[in-house]
């Protein structure tokens, strides 16, 4: 028995995507609600680059149908401007913005930082200590929002449900025991990023469940997977899924990850620039048995 498998996109609002994934003439406002039935899983990365409102959130969770799960990309002004300065109140904020809107369509937040942040693990572990990892510890850290939030936050959490979070590293400090051991003791996912050579390449397990953002593996962004390079990572996604690991696995740790019977796993595809990645995803579910 393997864990729950979620393939989609980093993003959905594309100009190229318009006539060739999205059908001619779809109205712009439609985007989500087409790419939402085509595959079970979005990344959202708007909240990346400002932080979203209430409403937007409300909106996505209505286009959306059920079973559908989106990711929520942390905001940069925390990893790459404040570079993780006194997270609690930038953390608070996330969370207030109006991510409980999305309630059971809410999974992991992924936190990505710049190629030039290195690895401290002092202010890291404190970042680490910010993130709640259920919806009732979430909400108590959403309350401690800063003032400039003031009018703009939603603070109904509903049931209590688990939450995760996966890190997205760029720069070869990270390649460090002492880094997968602290993701481990506060079970968070490390990102296994295909980033065509560019940036660090780790397989570690470090939590339940495993994230991964397939970038291009020939040219950043841009190329698409081969047949060969799709079944390649089927096969590696059944070993996580299981419980496992590949054969082959690039790993940091010498040590064993904790036995588990099965792993979820979500897979983005961001080789958005010529329109491959909702294809790639598709032709990855086949692989896998999906529909």
């Amino acid at each position: 028995m393997s864990g729950s498998i979620y393939i989609g996109i980093s993003g959905w609002r594309y100009a190229p995507w318009r006539g060739v994934f999205y059908p001619e003439g779809l109205a712009q406002h439609r985007e989500l609600e087409y790419a939402s039935r085509q595959l079970p899983t979005i990344e959202i990365n708007g909240s990346f680059y400002s932080l979203q409102r209430p409403e937007s959130y409300a909106a996505w969770y209505a286009a959306t149908p059920p079973g559908f799960m989106f990711s929520v990309k942390g905001n940069r002004y925390l990893t790459h401007i404040l570079r993780l300065s006194e997270p609690e109140g930038p953390v608070a904020n996330v969370l207030a913005s109006g991510v409980f809107e999305l309630r059971e369509k809410l999974g992991p937040f992924l936190w990505q930082f710049p190629p030039n942040f290195k690895f401290e693990p002092d202010r890291m572990e404190r970042f680490f200590r910010c993130l709640p990892h259920d919806t009732d510890a979430a909400l108590a850290r959403a309350r401690q929002y800063e003032p400039r939030m003031e009018g703009r936050t939603s603070l109904d959490a509903g049931p209590k449900r688990p939450l995760r979070h996966a890190i997205e590293v760029r720069h070869e400090s990270f390649r460090d025991e002492a880094f997968i051991a602290l993701l481990r003791q506060y079970k968070i996912a490390l990102v296994v990023a295909d980033t065509a050579g560019k940036w660090p390449y780790m397989e570690d397990v470090t939590a339940d469940f495993m994230y991964l953002r397939l970038h291009g593996d020939k040219e950043l962004y841009a190329s698409g997977y081969s047949d060969e390079a799709l079944e390649r990572w089927a096969a590696r996604i059944r070993a996580w899924t299981g419980g496992g690991q590949p054969d082959d696995a690039q790993r940091v740790s010498g040590k064993a990850p904790p036995q588990r019977a099965r792993r979820d796993l979500f897979c983005y595809f961001d080789n958005d620039i010529k329109v491959h990645a909702p294809f790639d995803a598709n032709k990855l579910m086949q692989k896998l048995g999906m529909r």
